[in-house]
């Protein structure tokens, strides 16, 4: 079980992020609370998740997952997928 809220954790990272930059800089009321909501309960899922995995593992879980899907998200939103980038 500790897994699957790890990997919700980790989806939720990705979501808060991409909220963040629709809020340009907080300036957007509801992308703003959708990514800091988001993101608290990212960090809730990540702590309980952490009670069964190794925390080194778990983290590095949490943040593949969402670095990997805010890359994915930028290139289907038209970002450029250069080399460099996808490194």
């Amino acid at each position: 079980m500790a897994w699957v809220i790890l990997t919700a954790a980790g989806l939720l990272e990705i979501v808060w992020a991409l909220a963040l930059k629709e809020s340009n800089g907080f300036t957007k009321l509801w992308p703003s609370v959708i990514g800091v909501s988001f993101s608290m309960l990212s960090f809730v899922l990540l702590t309980f998740a952490l009670r069964e995995v190794p925390v080194g593992t778990g983290y590095a879980v949490w943040v593949g997952i969402g670095a990997a899907g805010v890359v994915a998200a930028g290139i289907v939103q038209g970002e450029a997928a250069s080399a460099a980038r996808l490194a």
